[in-house]
This record gives C-alpha cells, sequence and structure tokens, in this order.
C-alpha cells in the first residue's frame, strides 16, 4: 500500500511506500476534448507534457474522458499503448472512469494499471462495483477525496454549519465540493456521528482522524495508494503521513466505522458509479 503526496506547485507527485521514501515519479493527467482520437493528436500531446516536464518518458500517464457517448477514448488508449510500447510512457492509466467503461477498455485488450477515483469512507462506491473488476484483472485504484478536502479532520468536529459564522468557513473549492457529498449522504448531523466514531478511534491508537480516515480506504480491496493534497508552506501532512503506515485498525475499529457508515444514503444510487458527478 502506498501514498501519493501532491504538491500542486510543483505539478509533482511523490510517491511513499511503507513508510520509505522512494525516487520521485510523475503521475501526468490527460483530458483531451472528445474529438476523433488520431495517433498525431495523441503522440503531439504526449510529447508536449514530455517536453515541458523535460523528461523521455512519462512515468504514468493518467487519461480521463468526459463523454462516454464518443467512444473516441478507446482510440485514443490504443494510441497512448503504441507509445508506451515505444518507450515514451511507462504505464498507462485511468481517471474517473465508471466500471462499465473500465470492462469495456479491458475487454479491448488495453494494458491500463489503474484508476484514479473518489474514495472515502463516506464515499464508498469503488468498493459497490469497480472493486470486484479490478480484483479481477488486477487493475489497482488510487483513490482521491479520501480526506475529504479537510472535512473528514478535528477541525469540524463538533461544528454546526448551519449557524452562519459559527463554524470553519468552506473556504476552498475542495472544502464546498466535499460538503455537498456529505449533504448527498446524510447530512451534517450523521457526518458528525461518523467524525466523532474517528476521533475515539483516533484517540485510541494515538493519532489523528485524518490517519484513520486514510488508513481505513487504504485498506480496502484494489486499493494501491491514496492522494493526499499538501499546501507547500502551509499544509504538509508530513507526521500524520507517516502515522498511516504505523497504524492497524482492529475489527472493532472496522466495524465501528462500518456500523455508521452504513447508515448512510447509497451515493451509487444518488449520484452514480465512479465519476458520474463530472458527467452529469
Amino acid at each position: 500500500m502506498g501514498l501519493l503526496k501532491i504538491s500542486m506547485a510543483s505539478s509533482s507527485i511523490e510517491f511513499v511506500e511503507r513508510g520509505h521514501q522512494s525516487s520521485w515519479i510523475s503521475l501526468t493527467k490527460w483530458v483531451p476534448p472528445p474529438v476523433k482520437m488520431t495517433s498525431s493528436i495523441v503522440r503531439e500531446s504526449i510529447d508536449v507534457s514530455r517536453r515541458r516536464m523535460d523528461v523521455p518518458c512519462l512515468d504514468m500517464l493518467q487519461f480521463h474522458w468526459w463523454d462516454y457517448s464518443n467512444p473516441g477514448y478507446l482510440d485514443a488508449l490504443n494510441h497512448l499503448t503504441d507509445l508506451k510500447e515505444e518507450g515514451k510512457i511507462k504505464t498507462v492509466a485511468l481517471t474517473n472512469f465508471d466500471t462499465e467503461r473500465l470492462r469495456i477498455i479491458l475487454e479491448n485488450g488495453i494494458p491500463v494499471v489503474s484508476n484514479q477515483v473518489q474514495h472515502s469512507v463516506v464515499d464508498m462506491r469503488p468498493q459497490q462495483k469497480m472493486a470486484e473488476l479490478c480484483q479481477l484483472t488486477g487493475v489497482k485504484l488510487i483513490t482521491y477525496g479520501t480526506v475529504m478536502g479537510g472535512l473528514l479532520s478535528e477541525k469540524f468536529l463538533d461544528t454546526n454549519l448551519s449557524i452562519p459564522f459559527a463554524g470553519p468557513p468552506l473556504n476552498t473549492p475542495s472544502l464546498q465540493k466535499y460538503k455537498r457529498m456529505v449533504d448527498a449522504w446524510g447530512g451534517w448531523s450523521q457526518f458528525q456521528v461518523l467524525l466523532q466514531t474517528l476521533k475515539r478511534i483516533a484517540s485510541k491508537h494515538g493519532v489523528s482522524i485524518p490517519v484513520v480516515a486514510v488508513r481505513y480506504i487504504l485498506d480496502q480491496p484494489a486499493v494501491a495508494g491514496s492522494m493526499i493534497g499538501v499546501r507547500l508552506g502551509l499544509a504538509e501532512h508530513i507526521q500524520d503521513t507517516n502515522a498511516i503506515f504505523m497504524l492497524s485498525l482492529d475489527e472493532d475499529d472496522v466495524n465501528s466505522i462500518q456500523e455508521v457508515t452504513k447508515k448512510g444514503k447509497d451515493l451509487l444510487g444518488v449520484i452514480g458509479d465512479c465519476g458520474d458527478e463530472y458527467r452529469r
């Protein structure tokens, strides 16, 4: 299991595995417009990334496609696979694809290694459909939104956002986005029950709420790593990141979390499968 620490300022990602710092690698996202994907379009786009990053080969190319009604994503992925065979990309991966499209991609023989999806103790959609396919095929999940932009933290414990200025401000796009996810899941009162449960577990192990939240997701089937956002000079989460690798949740911890999460709404039914929130 690993952790991905993102530095948006430098457009790079550090991979940390089992508490040990490894060499820096880059995960490059490519989101082309849903037009006809020719070999030249794909090749030129990847060459731009290689020049900007000053590397002969991209470590991982994470591909996203907005419009499923346009099957051009298969053409794009086949061209990306050609570039992989030429040594210009080490691995081809996906971002926010749903289970049905992931299955189609794999049935077409395209060797993707992972799918980056939103996954947290609140948003367990990846475990309802996608994880099973991933386990059957060897594709891994890289998760984001695992601490919900910071909502899953002591900062928001025992707060009432319904009272103006009574709680911490939702002053980032991520906080606002994940607050909407909380509303869809069960509301702020139910979310407080979850935070209180996570806090009891965190206190038991001498760690923080985010540590428990990330560890729980890293322990889920098919999850290979979790992305933890950082803001350089403001919030780097170094101590919490190290603590995640030292934490082992016991059966009582897991049961306590599941007792709360099962009371929330089924987000698969409310929102749809992984990535559907971006295609509505």
